[in-house]
């Protein structure tokens, strides 16, 4: 069992992440909260779309800054950058996956963690 604080810094990964994806006004932006799934790789997964490779590249680097400026953190990983369809950032407890509409309908992830609860963002709620 993971510490209260640990979880703390989990859920405000997570909403620091939804911050940096409305700052590049993605869409369809779902949180799956895996904290109470056995075996779950993570403790959140956050998933959005964009419409185009281009505001892929804009959403990443918009959470990438959002989360550095706001906790410090770096992602320990990143991939999908040069293939600009899906790009995953890796930040440990929370892992955020950036998709173009058509490859995130195809790998279908909240279908895959259908046992997580599932947080749908509203479009324009990020006026804080």
């Amino acid at each position: 069992m993971k510490s209260t604080l640990v979880r703390q810094d989990s859920d405000r990964l997570a909403d620091v992440v939804v911050r940096g994806m409305q700052e590049k006004k993605a869409s369809d932006i779902v949180v799956l909260d895996l904290k109470e799934l056995k075996n779950a790789v993570a403790d959140y997964f956050v998933i959005c779309s964009a419409s185009s490779d281009t505001q892929i590249e804009a959403i990443a680097r918009s959470i990438e800054e959002e989360v550095e400026k706001l906790t410090g953190q770096n992602p320990w990983q990143t991939e999908g950058r040069t293939n600009r369809e899906w790009v995953l950032l890796d930040y440990v407890d929370v892992v955020v996956h950036v998709f173009l509409r058509d490859r995130r309908q195809f790998y279908a992830l909240e279908e895959l963690w259908g046992d997580a609860e599932i947080t749908y963002v509203e479009e324009e709620t990020a006026a804080r």
